[in-house]
């Protein structure tokens, strides 16, 4: 089944890197995505910027405010992480019934390390599921690097670990990333393992820093494997 005929896709907080190398994939696959931000107009200049990046190529990007994004049918939370409860708390109401999807990460470098930050509620995506209750949150794309989403012209090489206590918003998000040239989706549980799985992000972005990399995940014997 799909899911994403004639759906719109809302990016809160896309401005930054992740968000808006997420929406610009995700227009590039076809799909109508609203690019949020607290700023309109910023929004509407990432879309510009974007569509002058990539001459040529057919994106459907159109820049709102975060409550405009909010409105959207599919919700992508990518502000950064500390910014994920309070953005989503305060565009409650609209997400009521859809499918959010969390990407957030809760990290801090300490001199040259990276430190993984334990929220309250385990992690970014039960904390935002806290936030908006009536919605249904899946946990992804932690830990696909912003840089390669960015880059049109080759496949991103990863495996993406869905976490969600609602099997329709695993389905859902799961779609969304196989819209992404060279990503896999694989189910690995409910919103309780989604606390570890952002932790893990500052292990893999040690390792790249160490050997000067963009390495990401990717999991070996799970059925049609590449």
């Amino acid at each position: 089944m799909c899911h994403l005929v004639g759906v719109r896709v809302g990016v809160l907080g896309g401005t930054g890197p992740a968000g808006s190398a997420l929406a610009l994939r995700l227009a590039d696959s076809g799909l109508a995505v609203r690019i949020g931000s607290r700023s309109a107009e910023r929004a509407e200049a990432i879309c510009a910027e974007l569509r002058e990046r990539w001459p040529g190529r057919s994106l459907d990007l159109e820049g709102a405010a975060n409550e405009g994004a909010a409105d959207a049918d599919v919700v992508v939370v990518a502000t950064p992480w500390d910014g994920a409860v309070p953005t989503v708390a305060s565009v409650a109401a609209r997400l009521s019934g859809k499918v959010v999807v969390s990407m957030a990460n809760a990290l801090t470098r300490v001199g040259s390390e990276f430190i993984p930050l334990i929220p309250p509620r385990g992690s970014i995506a039960v904390a935002v599921q806290g936030a908006a209750p009536d919605a249904r949150v899946a946990a992804a794309f932690h830990h696909v690097p912003a840089h390669e989403l960015g880059q049109l012209d080759h496949e991103v090489d990863c495996d993406v670990l869905v976490c969600a206590d609602h099997p329709d918003a695993a389905a859902t998000t799961a779609e969304l990333v196989e819209r992404v040239p060279g990503c896999r989706a694989l189910e690995a549980g409910t919103l309780s393992s989604a606390g570890a799985i952002e932790a893990f992000t500052a292990v893999l972005l040690q390792v790249n820093r160490r050997y000067k990399a963009r390495s990401t995940i990717r999991l070996h014997r799970i059925g049609d494997d590449r």
